[in-house]
């Protein structure tokens, strides 16, 4: 869905933008196309921890154009992916050696969780150091 966006950048200063539709969500970055990627974060964060959240419908950008938060900035609008939301497990056929799925399976037993478990765990845990 796409929600409007306030970006504000002052000389010397890295971006800001903050998400409207989203109280208390806001980003930044040293580019404008890393600001905009770190949105997604933002709400993520903003959603951590709840159940059944049903996002807000984006805002008229009319509406936000004519904030007091819009003063000075520039308005854009974001495609956020709510796909985090969905908590129902589904699932996956994968192919791995079987060398590497019987060290998973060691590994995901010695720490107490299932190998489905680990493995999401562990592409999480890559995803964060992207």
């Amino acid at each position: 869905m796409l929600y409007p966006v306030i970006i504000h950048k002052d000389e010397g200063t890295d971006y800001g933008a903050i998400v409207p539709d989203f109280p208390g969500v806001f980003s930044g970055g040293e580019t404008l196309e890393e600001t905009l990627t770190n949105i997604q974060d933002a709400i993520e964060t903003f959603y951590d921890g709840e159940e059944g959240a049903v996002p807000p419908h984006p805002s008229p950008l009319e509406k936000t154009l004519a904030s007091e938060d819009a003063h000075g900035g520039a308005v854009v609008l974001v495609d956020v992916d709510f796909d985090f939301l969905e908590k129902k497990a589904v699932p996956v056929n994968i192919t791995l050696p079987v060398w590497l799925r019987n060290r998973i399976d060691k590994a995901a037993k010695d720490t107490g969780v299932t190998r489905s478990r680990f493995i999401a765990q562990a592409a999480q845990e890559a995803m964060r150091h992207m």
